[in-house]
Formats: C-alpha cells, sequence, structure tokens
C-alpha cells in the first residue's frame, strides 16, 4: 500500500483519511428510500416489440405527455437563479451536474452540485439529480481531486503514484488539461470507489453520471484485456457501494468492449459527441441498442449535438442554428425511442449551451408510439414512425426529417 492518503486527509474532505491506514472501514453509505413512481398504464410501458418495460422504484418518473427530456450542464463561474432552476425543472424531472458547475463561487464543484441539487429538489421534490465523476481524468474542480495539479505534486509528490505516465514523453499522461487516473492501481480504485459513493452522500444527489471508462488504455495498449478487467472491477465495486437505489448512469456503455460495465449499470447514454457517431449505420446501430437497453429494464439517454457543432467548429449563431436542426435530431431519437428513453439537445455541456433555450416543439404532446418504427425500403434510409399525437420521418442519408404534429397547440 502506497502511503499517499495522509497528504490526500490534510486538504480534501474529512472522510477520505479512511485511506490513512490500509483497510480501514469505512461508515455505511445512507441513503433515504427514492420515492416510488407514479403508477404507468400499459402504453407508456410497451416497448416496441410488444414486451412491457419493468422500471425500478428509484427511477426518474416517466410520461410520453411530452418528449422525454433529460439535461446536463455546469458552469464553474456561476450558479443557477431561481427563475433558471424553475425553467429546467418545468422541462424534465433528470439531469446531471456537470463536472465543475459552481466551483469558483462555492469553492469546489460538489458544493455546487449539493447547492443545484437542493434547488431543484425543492421545485419538485421527486427531480432525479445526479452528480458527475470523471473514471479516467482526474479533473481537479472538487475537493477529493483538488491536489492532482502540478502545485499539488510539488507538495505531494507521491499523489504521482495513483496516475499514468505516458511511455514516449515519460511524464504524466495528460489528456484535455487533466492527469489521468492508473486504474491498474488497486488503491486508486479503492478510493475512487469511495470517493464517488461518498461524493453521492455528501451532495444529497440521486446518482452519478460516471463518464470515459476506457481506462487511458491508448496509453497502454498491450495491457487492453487487463485494463478492462479493472474497469469492470471498479464499476462493479461502485455499483455495490452505491446501493440498490441510487441510479448509476454510464456514458457509452452500450458495445460488446464494455458490456461487464453494462451489466451493472442502471442507465447508459448515447453521446454522439461526433459526426461519426451519428453516421446512418451508427444511427441504425443505436436504435436497436436502444430496444435492447429498454428490453434489460435500463433507462437511456439519445443525446445529439447540434448538427454542424462537433467538436472544433463551433458556429457562432447559436441558438438559432439549433432551433433550425432541432427537427432531425428530434426525430433520430424518435425513431428509435423506448420507454425510459431521454432525449438530450445542446451543442455543448454548459448552462449556455442550451440548457436555457427554449424548444416549443419538445414541449409539444407527442403521446405514447404506436408501435415499432418502419424501414421504407430494406437496404433503404427512410424512416417512419406513429406516434399518438405526431407522424415521424427521417432520412438518415440526406439527414433530412419532418414530424407532423395531429394536434397542433
Amino acid at each position: 500500500m502506497i502511503e499517499i492518503a495522509p497528504l490526500i486527509c490534510r486538504k480534501s474532505a474529512s472522510w477520505l483519511c479512511w485511506l490513512a491506514v490500509a483497510g480501514a472501514s469505512v461508515a455505511t453509505h445512507l441513503c433515504a428510500a427514492a420515492a416510488p413512481a407514479a403508477s404507468l398504464d400499459s402504453d407508456t410501458l410497451r416497448i416496441s416489440d410488444g414486451s412491457r418495460f419493468v422500471p425500478q422504484d428509484f427511477y426518474p418518473e416517466f410520461s410520453w405527455e411530452t418528449t422525454p427530456r433529460y439535461f446536463m450542464f455546469g458552469d464553474m463561474n456561476r450558479l443557477l437563479t431561481p427563475e433558471q432552476v424553475r425553467y429546467i425543472a418545468e422541462q424534465t424531472n433528470f439531469l446531471c451536474i456537470e463536472k465543475s458547475h459552481g466551483m469558483k463561487p462555492l469553492g469546489a464543484a460538489e458544493l455546487g452540485a449539493k447547492h443545484e441539487a437542493a434547488a431543484f429538489k425543492e421545485v419538485n421534490p421527486r427531480m432525479k439529480v445526479l452528480f458527475y465523476f470523471n473514471a479516467a481524468y482526474a479533473w481537479p474542480y472538487t475537493s477529493y481531486n483538488k491536489l492532482f495539479t502540478k502545485e499539488g505534486f510539488e507538495e505531494n509528490p507521491r499523489l504521482k503514484e495513483v496516475l499514468v505516465t505516458d511511455s514516449k514523453t515519460g511524464e504524466l499522461a495528460n489528456r484535455y488539461g487533466a492527469y489521468c487516473y492508473d486504474v491498474l492501481n488497486p488503491f486508486m480504485r479503492r478510493w475512487w470507489v469511495e470517493t464517488v459513493a461518498n461524493a453521492v452522500e455528501e451532495t444529497g444527489c440521486d446518482g452519478v453520471f460516471i463518464d470515459q471508462m476506457h481506462g487511458n488504455v491508448d496509453f497502454r495498449k498491450d495491457k487492453k484485456d487487463e485494463i478492462n478487467d479493472a474497469m469492470a472491477e471498479m464499476m462493479s465495486a461502485l455499483k455495490e457501494k452505491l446501493g440498490s437505489e441510487k441510479i448509476l448512469l454510464a456514458n457509452n456503455a452500450y458495445s460488446d468492449s464494455t458490456s461487464e460495465i453494462y451489466a451493472v449499470s442502471d442507465a447508459v447514454m448515447f453521446e454522439n459527441y461526433a459526426r461519426v457517431k451519428s453516421s446512418k449505420e451508427s444511427l441504425l446501430s443505436e436504435w436497436e441498442d436502444m430496444l435492447r437497453i429498454a428490453k434489460d429494464g435500463k433507462v437511456s439517454v439519445f443525446r445529439l449535438g447540434v448538427e454542424g457543432t462537433w467538436r472544433g467548429n463551433m458556429q457562432p449563431n447559436m441558438p438559432a442554428l439549433s432551433k433550425e436542426k432541432l427537427e432531425f435530431a428530434h426525430a433520430c431519437y424518435l425513431i428509435g425511442a423506448q420507454p425510459y428513453s431521454y432525449f438530450m439537445y445542446s451543442w455543448g455541456w454548459k448552462v449556455a449551451t442550451g440548457a436555457l433555450v427554449d424548444y416549443p416543439e419538445l414541449r409539444r404532446p407527442i403521446g405514447p408510439p404506436q408501435g415499432a418504427y418502419s424501414r421504407n425500403t430494406p437496404d433503404g434510409w427512410e424512416f417512419t414512425r406513429e406516434f399518438e399525437h405526431a407522424s415521424v420521418w427521417v432520412n438518415t442519408e440526406t439527414r433530412e426529417a419532418k414530424i407532423t404534429w395531429h394536434h397542433a397547440k
């Protein structure tokens, strides 16, 4: 066991001091039982293959009254105003507070998450709020990992032992301005699990959104199998530590390579962060995955960025462009949507990149789907689907779409 725990404890939350002694016991995670979901009729819970979705009591309440939406946002420089909290709460009952939110006004991002979770639950006690934590990058926004900086290493050099070293440079690996966790280090895995579980408890959140579950394999491709096993072990331990009534949402954990992580997760996101991720072939595959996820009784989040604003290609005419491009993204979601499938639409992850934009179409009555989607020709890329109050058509090759509303309001 490496002796870095006391170094962390001196400047982090006091509960981390359990790490100072190997094998020290930790107080049992306490959580109030989530309010049971409202009774749902058979149309609401009918999956497109005719089977019935079986939700868990701790899931958010789901409805087809309007397009079911998930929100995820953050801003390190500010907190939401009461008016903004109420506005977002009118659009959704399921959201995540992003990684750096409220850091500057409150001093640490977990305090930002705690503040906003309380604010949203005051408006809607049944709101499900997720805390954000990264499985690969040691973002120094929370008190839990604020020492993973150059300044922190000068005072506590042994902190480097739980991070990945780039074999090409001999220096600590760095991605997007953050150092990289070494998932092969068992001490790091135990610390990480305790950190995340206690953060969920301390912030009053209903679960956690876990990002970047690749284990930084790009730096050690020869250890891919070991890294996959370590990530699966870490995520399984996290779910056990969180308990049966907290949501574990795993980003992009729906492929064969993440099957063990998927197995212990309650929800997954289709992030679609790049144009290649929303190709016609990828969208078709994701619709089938959404069906599989629903049949497994799990929640899915279908997030599609605004067309033309992929990484490195941000456009200046926002939010007007996002409104112009909404119909295609909305239609792509609706073609594959199942019970407990949620739609997220944004051109980034900040409060200012979509969370406060009014999209009237997403507030229109949609009603339950009337069956599965249809593919117009066996090898074609035109798809249609009927909902109680809308007909959906999309061509994923030409990237055109049309949603016809039967009862416009």
